[in-house]
């Protein structure tokens, strides 16, 4: 059998062997970070040397409060604010949405970009850097002065950005390790100013409960500081594109900005499902919608927001990349997709 053909990285990319390294070493710091006897402040010197290693690799001069990942800092971010009138625009990851205070919604428009002209008058507003299914990017600078002119913070999602881009002048920003080639379970919410939190815990100046996780913060440490270089990803990005068009399919906001690792495709007439069955049969890991919803049957409320039907929606499949994919990768998912079209244009 030949070797798997792994396009996911959106969901979560396997783990590079700095970071593997880096958490073997950490096994042998068993003691906790917050006992004050000399094994407890060796591991705490540890933690702190990761916690600022990741914030230089950042460029981030403020508060970095680790979490067990993306979904925990959003729920930091939005459910222990002191500021309850909040906005999240449609196109949020589900985790931001849950964890909103009965939000007042942004809209976006067909390209996947927020609608700024519309943009409510709240206290804390949530907008992402980068979309975890279509790969857009938002225009980061606008976002920042509109909500800067009417007052509001800006919490931004960054997961599938940090470390690719650079980071927003946002007010809050979640991170997360395991987008990176970091372990899973570990994500952080950089943040300018904890007064506008709730404290809720004992650890990480009491605004998290729950003893540190060293291991998994000097993996994560390891895994921002030695990102592999993405030049290549462009390239192999327009060629997914060029290949899934010419095989009939449809890119998915084409003229947005759109991140290098990430790329949505439809295929009218072939269920999204039936898309994955087939490309795993063969060998080939991709996903529909983000992993935390691609379980569900339900249409992307992503897509739905750019006002996209429900048919057209359940027929869109996500290819992610990373620096370690290859061309010969790229060819095969294209020559499998060829086939699944040639199917249906036979049916």
């Amino acid at each position: 059998m030949s070797a798997r053909i792994y396009l996911d990285h959106a969901a979560s990319t396997p783990v590079v062997p700095a970071a593997r390294a880096a958490m073997a070493e950490a096994m042998a710091r068993w003691a906790n970070p917050s006992s004050p006897h000399a094994e407890g402040r060796a591991a705490r010197a540890a933690l702190e040397d990761a916690r600022g290693r990741i914030k230089r690799a950042l460029g981030w001069a403020h508060e970095l409060i680790f979490t067990s990942g993306a979904s925990e800092a959003a729920l930091l971010a939005l459910s222990h604010a002191t500021l309850r009138n909040q906005a999240v625009s449609a196109v949020e990851h589900d985790a931001i949405r849950r964890a909103a205070h009965q939000p007042a919604v942004i809209g976006v428009d067909a390209a996947g970009l927020v609608d700024l002209d519309h943009l409510p008058e709240a206290a804390l507003v949530a907008v992402q850097t980068v979309n975890s299914e279509t790969g857009v990017i938002q225009p980061v600078e606008a976002i920042a002065s509109a909500i800067g002119d009417r007052r509001g913070l800006w919490l931004a999602d960054a997961a599938q950005s940090a470390g690719k881009l650079p980071l927003p002048d946002a007010d809050m920003i979640i991170i997360s390790s395991h987008k990176l080639g970091g372990p899973p379970g570990i994500g952080a919410l950089l943040i300018k100013d904890l007064s506008v939190l709730v404290p809720d815990g004992g650890q990480e100046k009491g605004y998290r409960g729950g003893t540190e996780n060293l291991p998994a913060a000097m993996g994560f440490a390891a895994a921002i500081e030695g990102r592999g270089q993405r030049d290549r990803l462009a390239s192999l990005r327009a060629r997914l594109d060029d290949g899934v068009s010419s095989s009939g399919g449809i890119v998915v906001a084409a003229a947005s900005a759109r991140l290098p690792e990430i790329a949505s495709y439809r295929l009218p007439g072939v269920a999204a499902a039936a898309q994955l069955i087939t490309l795993d049969l063969a060998g080939i890991a991709v996903s529909a919608g983000s992993a935390c919803s691609s379980g569900t049957l339900k249409a992307s409320p992503v897509l739905l927001a750019m006002g996209w039907d429900e048919v057209a929606a359940r027929e869109v499949i996500r290819v992610s990349l990373a620096p370690e994919t290859t061309e010969a990768e790229v060819e095969r998912f294209l020559e499998v997709f060829a086939t699944i079209a040639e199917r249906r244009r036979a049916a």
